[in-house]
């Protein structure tokens, strides 16, 4: 009996909101998307909710919905799924937190803003070396720290609380930070922790360097996204299926640990617009060969959309569509059957900078094998479409159950 090929392709933060400088249009609208398009007119469109009512819209608990995993009953934070991924193993009392290296700015008044949440994008190489010298921040404290890929790390508490009012910094970009950071000064063993890490940060020859160039500082930490380790089934138990886990980030590589999946280390994947697309695809094509499943996910669009960048989140759209969606479909072609669920987790509109919680858009199709579109039908892939079609899934359980089902007969 012939397998199921089942590819899960993520755009993060693709959606938008209506962009005035493109008459009223999303950068999805604008944007030369001719493979996901396609896929829509080959299948489904619709509109999913993968943020549970009351719950923050970040890309841990929309991509976790993604996979099918209720997140209001396995996510309990966003640092332990980086800590898989990063090899950390977390004991019972142990808590997580992200970690990043951001970039603070001062007003003449001497008022404290978020400059950037990426430290100007910080090169890996470049945070390692940080990284390296803010262990002496750790000296005394029950803190282990630990490098990532570029602005984002770790932080392990051993018997630290979970019940932290922390916020995202992408969330407060250009916002004064005197009331955020507030709750770091609410434990001796943070506020002691943020402030050594300034202080090292402020004189380390890196950033003396980054000044002269004219390039951001990482002048200090921000610490966000705590938790304990999960405890999550594994698809395999729940559908019977194995496969890969695709990502640049870190957060992606350990939910697909949770879930069973093996993340696959791409070279040059850096989450951002330089990422190495085809090494990807050529990851994902070969696991298949031997696996069910392959979960693609690419950050640049997100990215973009923190920055409230028009012209790379256009761009992040379309070498998507391009370089992971198209060659996708080609390498997919000589599959029987196959089932390839396009998708952007969240919105990141480019107004706020940030993301919301408001319902995202998919692509669907289940067949026996990829072909062309049926002629006639003419629909872009975007978020006007996906809401006109009338198919809602309420949650990302439910949608990631209707991509599993048996192939729908087109």
């Amino acid at each position: 009996m012939t397998k199921t090929k089942y590819v899960i392709l993520v755009g993060d933060g693709m959606g938008d909101y209506p962009v005035a400088s493109l008459g009223g249009r999303t950068p999805l609208e604008v944007a030369h998307t001719p493979f996901m398009s396609r896929l829509a007119r080959m299948g489904e469109i619709g509109t999913v909710k993968t943020i549970p009512s009351g719950m923050e819209p970040g890309s841990d608990i929309a991509n976790m919905a993604l996979l099918g995993y209720d997140p209001a009953v396995y996510h309990t934070g966003r640092a332990p799924l980086e800590a898989a991924s990063l090899g950390v193993s977390l004991g019972p009392t142990d808590v997580a937190f992200r970690c990043n290296l951001v970039n603070l700015e001062r007003d003449a008044d001497g008022t404290e803003r978020m400059g950037d949440y990426s430290a100007g994008h910080i090169s890996t190489d470049e945070a390692h070396e940080l990284i390296r010298a803010l262990q002496k921040a750790c000296e005394g404290l029950p803190l282990r720290l630990y490098p990532g890929v570029s602005y984002r790390h770790l932080v392990v508490w051993q018997g630290g609380p979970t019940v932290l009012a922390t916020t995202p910094p992408h969330d407060i970009i250009g916002r004064p930070t005197e009331a955020y950071a507030r709750v770091y000064e609410t434990t001796d063993i943070l506020r002691t922790f943020m402030t050594r890490c300034r202080d090292i940060l402020a004189e380390h020859p890196l950033n003396r360097k980054r000044r002269e160039a004219g390039r951001r500082e990482a002048n200090a930490v921000w610490l966000w996204g705590q938790g304990r380790a999960p405890s999550m089934p594994t698809l395999q138990d729940l559908f019977g299926i194995r496969g890969v886990m695709i990502s640049a980030v870190d957060l992606l590589k350990g939910l697909g640990l949770y879930a069973g999946l093996q993340p696959l280390q791409v070279p040059g994947a850096t989450g951002y617009l330089d990422t190495n697309y085809a090494g990807k695809v050529n990851a994902a094509l070969e696991a298949l060969k031997e696996l069910d499943f392959a979960f693609v996910h690419v950050e640049a669009p997100d990215e973009a959309g923190h920055e409230g960048s028009l012209t790379k989140k256009i761009q992040a759209i379309e070498d998507f569509d391009a370089k992971i969606v198209g060659p996708m479909l080609d390498g997919l072609a000589g599959y029987e059957r196959c089932h390839v669920l396009i998708a952007a987790d969240h919105l990141t509109p480019l107004n706020v900078r940030t993301h919301v919680a408001d319902p995202s858009l998919f692509a669907l199709y289940k067949g026996r094998t990829i072909k062309k579109a049926p002629e006639g039908r003419e629909l872009v892939f975007c978020e006007a479409a996906a809401r006109e079609s009338g198919l809602h899934m309420d949650s990302g359980t439910a949608l990631f159950h209707h991509f599993m089902n048996g192939p729908r007969q087109l």
